[in-house]
């Protein structure tokens, strides 16, 4: 009789979760033993729900966890909380793990997943690490900083009754978290060091967010950096200190992104790209490594209208990446093509999204581009909520190729750029974006979508742009 294999996960969220739940769906308990390990209290959350859940919209942390650890061990998955891997051994096909209350001890494996997920980036400053400094990526995370909010806004009223943020950086979780804060009655100051807020968006986009974030009580300090957290007697943070002013804060939130947690991977010697995110190949395989296998945040991945491999930390990808695993150990077969780099999100009731290049990020590929810009709107003018909206769109210069889309406007706009995203995808020129079949009523859009008006006009700049074939 065969023995029986060993599936070890390291990670018990999207991807991880996603992995073992896809084994063992094509493999039973008699030839495949699976084993997750994870550190936190938590497996099967959205950790992209917490700002929503820190505003008010989310009502308790146990609305954004789908499947907890009882569940998965149910279908047969042996779950282990609180449980940490702390080393590997790819030579000898063995993971260290500590578990709670006990030492360390290790655990062979014939397939292994790494499912490490990323790290909120804190820079070393002076009190970055002091009491009232969150950072937001785990449910753990999350929670920490919601006791630390109610906590300040009961010292509040039993001072002067204001309550005030200070978010450091302005990028996804930064804006999202600038809502949160605003709508839990805080005075909210956004520090950045860009020009702009929302770096993925290019600068005259960005300028779009930043005078919204004006209009919505929200302080937004841009070309600023921050050098320290300065504390009080007690220990907890008081204020953010700039190079040149200081900024009072009941609470300070680090929104300056993520950076890939491959600390495991990197000391085993597994390939690791320019951004520290593991190497994979299509079947989500650690490259060079037949039994290792990665996704999700911790992993860079084909940007396919770039040509080059990045890290992108989105719950949509981490579950597909973990479902491609779960598929390959399981003996089916699933590949995971890239992205086109689509990201979608909101600072109250603006939207703000996008997908492709930037400008910047074509001028880098040693690209030639259009690029337009149109003011819409999100209805038929004359239909009541019709809200405006604009449409950035970039394309090759002399193909025509679409590169890059960005939205920026009210209720109706940010989902808009998945038709742009489907556009890149296929190839698209935006001479065939005019073509589109898309759903017209006045109710849901102008004659011509404002995507598609982009598209006129960008295909009128390619025909412009190939009259003057030495010029522009």
């Amino acid at each position: 009789m065969a023995s029986v294999r060993r599936m070890v996960v390291i990670g018990g969220n999207a991807t991880g979760m996603a992995a073992a739940s896809a084994a063992r769906r094509l493999v039973g308990e008699d030839e495949l033993e699976i084993v997750v390990l994870e550190r936190g209290d938590f497996t099967s959350y959205s950790s992209c729900g917490i700002p929503y859940w820190i505003a008010g919209d989310v009502p308790d942390l146990d609305t954004l966890v789908v499947r907890g650890p009882d569940e998965h061990r149910s279908r047969g998955i042996d779950v282990r909380m609180r449980t940490e891997a702390t080393a590997l051994d790819t030579g000898g096909r063995r993971v260290r793990l500590r578990g709670p209350g006990a030492g360390e001890e290790w655990l062979g494996y014939d397939e292994l997943v790494l499912a490490t997920g990323a790290r909120p980036v804190r820079p070393p400053l002076p009190g970055i690490d002091a009491e009232g400094v969150h950072g937001v990526q785990s449910l753990d995370d999350g929670r920490a900083l919601l006791q630390a909010l109610e906590r300040a806004e009961a010292d509040a009223a039993g001072r002067d009754g204001r309550r005030r943020a200070v978010v450091v950086g302005a990028g996804y979780i930064g804006v999202e978290m600038s809502e949160a804060l605003v709508r839990r009655g805080y005075e909210v100051t956004v520090l950045d060091r860009s020009p702009q807020p929302m770096t993925t968006l290019d600068p005259d986009m960005g300028r779009l967010v930043h005078t919204a974030m004006d209009g919505l009580g929200i302080e937004t300090v841009t070309g600023v950096t921050a050098t320290a957290v300065r504390t009080g007697a007690d220990g907890r943070a008081e204020a953010v200190v700039t190079e040149d002013a200081e900024y009072p804060a009941d609470i300070v939130v680090l929104g300056l992104g993520v950076r890939p947690e491959t600390t495991l991977a990197r000391e085993a010697g597994l390939p690791l790209g320019e951004s520290g995110g593991l190497l994979t190949d299509l079947s989500m395989r650690v490259r060079g490594h037949s039994d290792v296998w990665a996704g999700g945040d911790c992993v860079e991945v084909l940007d396919t209208v770039a040509g080059r491999t990045r890290p992108v930390a989105l719950g949509t990808h981490a579950n597909k990446h973990g479902q491609i695993i779960g598929a390959n150990i399981g003996g089916d077969y699933a590949t995971f093509p890239g992205v086109v780099g689509t990201a979608v999100s909101k600072v109250c009731d603006l939207e703000i999204a996008r997908t492709g290049l930037l400008e910047e990020q074509a001028a880098g590929l040693g690209l030639r581009f259009v690029t337009v810009t149109v003011e819409a709107t999100s209805r038929a003018g004359y239909y009541p909520g019709a809200e405006p909206m604009h449409v950035k769109m970039t394309a090759e210069r002399r193909t025509g190729r679409l590169l890059g889309v960005q939205i920026v406007g009210r209720e109706g706009a940010g989902k808009r750029v998945d038709v742009a995203a489907v556009a890149l995808t296929a190839g698209l020129t935006v001479e065939q974006m005019t073509s589109l079949d898309l759903g017209y009523a006045p109710p849901f859009s102008p004659v011509w979508d404002p995507v598609l008006t982009a598209a006129r006009k960008a295909a009128k700049a390619v025909r412009a742009a190939a009259d003057r074939p030495h010029g522009g």
